[in-house]
């Protein structure tokens, strides 16, 4: 399967995860906000490159090639990430990663797309999503158990290197580009026939003076896409500084906040096995709404631990974060699927460009109201966004 070979590189960055706040703000001795800097450059730099590296494998129809690039630019880049400590540095060489990192992303998509029929989209996303989320696990617990027997931050920033060499090597063998690209172009068409049918439908109806309750009209590529920048946005403000929550406010160990984000990762590992085998009865638009509404709700149940922290609360957190991870599993496999039909060649990356446009916000937003205000006031706004995400949806 060559789902493989995105493992290794799942599991560099499921450690990188949680490990890299803990290393700025710790390690380091730098600032909540030094780190949310680096991760909003870097978000911010690798939109348009989301656009480019789109374009360019569609242009070239050389989708293999991008995801090698991706992955040998990746190895050499975190091999130099080990070998400073200087902060103006590290958000350099970070930036850098981010912009080879969503050179693989696009052609991924096009790839599982491709290869198998509409029908099976939701299906295929979710085992590649579910695979890839098993190696962000296996990463997460790799760093949960080397925290535990005391590694350097610069071993396990070089593990984080050797394993998407391992990416890459495997990648040669296993990534190949589909033979045919016609897939989508197909699912476009019988999209447009559907909307046509339904209009012709409505106009007989109308015609018979029959009421008419349904509303006829078209999705909108860009009210999609302004709910993804919404969504991912609120993500990114959540989960970029809760790492630093949990070890500086509630004052838990590095090991402890490994294991924490392992159970938010199960979460999601099982949205997607639940995606997978419940592929054919989903309606996508339905699930992204709902996927908003608990991510939300979940948002502003994390206040409770700031009110009354005890280990009945972090027990609860615990499934929170689990359950908001189920939901992230449904969204994101609703939403890869949905935006392989509205999407036109030539443009994939934008699915890409406005999630790491909302992630670069969210970084931003989510460490200066963390540092200038308060997690409370950090949870709410979350929720609030997670909100605003479920009108967009609504209504596009």
């Amino acid at each position: 399967m060559w789902f493989i070979s995105f493992l290794f590189h799942e599991m560099a960055f499921g450690l990188l995860s949680v490990f890299l706040p803990l290393y700025i703000t710790g390690q380091l001795g730098g600032s909540l906000t030094d780190f949310g800097m680096m991760i909003a450059i870097a978000n911010f730099v690798s939109v348009p490159f989301s656009f480019f590296w789109g374009y360019l494998c569609e242009k070239t129809r050389q989708y293999r090639f991008y995801i090698l690039l991706s992955f040998s630019a990746m190895t050499l880049l975190l091999f130099l990430f080990s070998l400073t400590s200087i902060i103006t540095i590290l958000i350099a060489v970070y930036t850098s990663i981010a912009v080879f990192h969503v050179a693989h992303e696009t052609p991924k998509n096009v790839i599982i797309s491709e290869h198998c029929s509409r029908t099976e989209w939701e299906r295929d996303f979710a085992s590649y999503e579910a695979l890839t989320k098993l190696g962000w696990l296996s990463g997460l617990l790799l760093g949960f158990a080397l925290s535990g027997y005391g590694f350097s931050g610069m071993s396990l920033i070089l593990l984080c290197s050797l394993l998407n060499l391992i990416a890459f090597v495997t990648s040669i063998f296993s990534v190949k580009d589909p033979f045919f690209i016609f897939e989508r172009r197909l699912a476009g068409i019988e999209r447009i026939l559907d909307f046509a049918q339904r209009g012709f439908s409505l106009a007989l109806k109308a015609m018979d003076g029959i009421p008419i309750k349904e509303h006829l009209k078209r999705e909108n590529v860009y009210i999609f896409s302004a709910g993804l920048l919404l969504f991912s946005l609120s993500t990114s403000m959540l989960f970029t500084p809760l790492p630093v929550f949990f070890s500086n406010s509630l004052g838990l160990s590095q090991t402890l906040v490994f294991g924490i984000f392992v159970f938010d990762s199960l979460g999601t590992f099982l949205g997607y096995l639940l995606a997978g085998k419940r592929a054919q009865q989903l309606n996508g638009r339905t699930v992204v709404k709902r996927a908003n509404l608990v991510r939300g709700v979940l948002s502003l149940f994390l206040i409770s631990t700031i009110v009354w922290f005890s280990f009945f609360t972090l027990t609860l957190t615990v499934i929170t974060l689990m359950v908001m991870g189920i939901a992230y599993g449904f969204f994101l496999i609703s939403t890869l699927s949905l935006s392989m039909e509205l999407i036109p060649e030539g443009k994939v990356g934008m699915f890409n460009a406005f999630l790491g446009l909302g992630g670069a916000l969210g970084c931003f937003l989510g460490t200066y109201t963390a540092v200038n205000y308060s997690f409370m006031t950090l949870f709410l706004v979350a929720s609030i966004g997670f909100f605003l995400s479920y009108m967009v949806f609504k209504i596009y």
